[in-house]
């Protein structure tokens, strides 16, 4: 197997925090095998900008509207190169999103979780599994930078590179 690359992205609250994606993210996903969207698109047209660039999947986040949830899930598996990841947004009561993200997929063997909602680029290792936020491209919130997330699947496994950018 070759190595897969992997455009991760959440929280892109378009056209509320941007009124679209930011440029420099079609230079930068150019030629990734997929991209992975973890909710708050807050627009379902981002899935159509994203899709010129490779297949999307996607899940809806908190601040989603009835159309966005009408055609995305809350939360999914998907397997790339023989690896599973999950997908979820990762919001609810509490300020621990990644351990809230890990247990959703807890009755699951997946190698990846990919979740975001905290705006907080977040990558480690729990228990042989990698839990991984992007952060958001478009609102930094309490983050001194923009960030996107790019993941590598090889026969080692899943790896994941958080990429900043902006001010």
């Amino acid at each position: 197997m070759g190595l897969i690359r992997v455009g991760v992205l959440s929280d892109t609250h378009i056209p509320t925090r941007a009124r679209s994606l930011p440029p420099l993210l079609f230079s930068a996903l150019a030629g990734v095998d997929c991209i992975l969207h973890a909710g708050d698109l807050t627009n379902i047209g981002v899935l159509g900008d994203l899709a010129a660039i490779a297949p999307v999947y996607a899940v809806y986040g908190n601040t989603d509207s009835f159309p966005v949830r009408q055609q995305l899930p809350y939360q999914r598996i998907v397997e790339i190169a023989g690896k599973r990841i999950g997908l979820i947004h990762g919001d609810g009561k509490g300020y621990n999103t990644p351990e809230r993200a890990f247990r959703a997929f807890a009755d699951s063997k997946v190698d990846a979780v990919v979740f975001g909602h905290s705006h907080q680029p977040y990558c480690e290792l729990k228990g042989g599994c990698l839990l991984f936020n992007p952060g958001s491209p478009t609102d930094r919130r309490f983050q001194p930078r923009f960030s996107y997330g790019l993941l590598s699947i090889d026969q080692t496994g899943v790896h994941g590179t958080i990429n900043y950018f902006g001010p």
